[in-house]
């Protein structure tokens, strides 16, 4: 079937762009654009579509919610909703820093991981210190660094094999003076790692007055080792966490920002001081407290997308070899169309990023979701390429100048 041309508005005529520049300027503190996965998702979507209406892809949410334990810790303390409860708030990041072995000191908790992110950008960057990211990454810290008025240098994903990771060397030369180098692992929207001594490398030459910003908001999804050990051993990296993801709690919110009390100084300033949610704080402990809940989600999460893995790289397809909830699919001509396509048919994917044009981001959602978005793909999509062997996952993948977000 022919693709429908993309709508670039939202419902009541509201563009992308300033649905985006809405979300940044409803921030409490003076405006400042905390810009979330959620928001850049739904600014995304071709067409309005109701939150509990089709099957939404789109986000990165895990739509298993939050566990058992959570749920009945977070009823329990319902009652209380009228106190503060600023003792949960201690007790919950002593237990993350006890468990992680860290200093009590070293550890925020906020109301995810999207705030920190952005006051970390706001305080380390400036007009003469860069952002630098990866190209494509998650792209919060973009808008964060704009409002900062500094420059923003992106580099390509290196590309061995397919492998699709962040080109440490690339970004340690991109600026001799970074504000932030921010290294999503695994990344979003890729769902692909950085091998941690390549990360650990970058760390140890930082120019002093930089720091390393390491996103480990689907670190749950591997076992790959965490930056949070560099903390412990007292290197120039903030590491975020959030309970977003694996443990289910997007909507509910809570994360921590990790890393020494002297970089945590420069941050906490800026905001983030408001009481917590004593649901999403119950919520976390229990989640925490469950040694099981990680590694049955992940075991869950890797064999469905290793499923759908499987079977759009048997129809031909390129897909990168992720080990997160979401992958980059490369759909051989413009995204926007496939992500209409679907939309049309209630089936919502996730966003296209400029430097990989041809691809869509997958979320993998429940196993019945992702039939229904097997048998929706399928139908929308040319009959000529099954069989064929996947085409390389972006003929445009390789190394360009650094360029500044436009």
């Amino acid at each position: 079937m022919p693709f429908p041309p993309a709508n670039t508005s939202l419902s009541g005529g509201l563009s992308r762009r300033n649905f985006l520049r809405a979300a940044a300027a409803s921030s409490a503190l003076a405006g400042l654009p905390f810009v979330t996965e959620s928001h850049l998702a739904h600014a995304a979507i071709p067409k309005f579509a109701p939150s509990d209406q089709g099957i939404h892809i789109d986000a990165n949410e895990n739509p298993m919610g939050p566990s058992e334990g959570a749920r009945q810790a977070i009823a329990a303390m319902i009652p209380r909703g009228g106190r503060y409860l600023f003792d949960k708030e201690a007790g919950l990041s002593e237990l993350f820093a006890h468990q992680q072995g860290l200093d009590p000191e070293m550890v925020v908790a906020y109301a995810g991981s999207s705030e920190p992110l952005h006051l970390t950008v706001l305080a380390f960057c400036s007009a003469n210190r860069p952002l630098v990211v990866a190209d494509p990454t998650y792209e919060a810290p973009t808008w964060a660094a704009q409002a900062a008025q500094a420059p923003i240098l992106k580099v390509p994903l290196a590309d061995p094999k397919g492998a699709a990771t962040h080109d440490m060397k690339a970004m340690r030369m991109a600026s001799k003076t970074p504000g932030v180098i921010y290294i999503c692992n695994p990344n979003n929207p890729t769902g692909t790692t950085t091998p941690f001594a390549e990360i650990e490398e970058t760390i140890d030459q930082l120019p002093e007055g930089s720091v390393a910003l390491v996103d480990e908001a689907y670190i749950h999804f591997t076992e790959m080792p965490s930056c949070i050990g560099l903390v412990k051993q007292g290197k120039n990296v903030l590491v975020l966490r959030t309970f977003s993801k694996l443990y289910g709690m997007a909507g509910i919110r809570m994360g921590f920002l990790v890393g020494r009390p002297d970089l945590l100084q420069k941050v906490t300033p800026l905001g983030g001081q408001n009481p917590l949610p004593i649901t999403a704080v119950a919520a976390a402990k229990a989640s925490l407290l469950d040694p099981e809940l990680v590694p049955t989600r992940r075991k869950i999460m890797a064999s469905l997308r290793e499923e759908n893995i499987g079977f759009l790289r048997s129809h031909g397809y390129a897909v990168t070899p992720s080990v997160s909830n979401c992958f980059m699919l490369n759909v051989r001509r413009p995204g926007g169309q496939v992500q209409a396509a679907l939309a049309k048919k209630e089936i919502y994917i996730g966003r296209v990023w400029p430097a990989w044009p041809d691809s869509v981001r997958i979320t993998v959602g429940t196993d019945s979701e992702m039939a229904a978005f097997r048998k929706a793909f399928l139908e929308v999509m040319p009959t000529d390429t099954a069989g064929l062997e996947p085409a390389p996952l972006h003929p445009r993948l390789r190394r360009t100048p650094f360029s500044h977000l436009s």
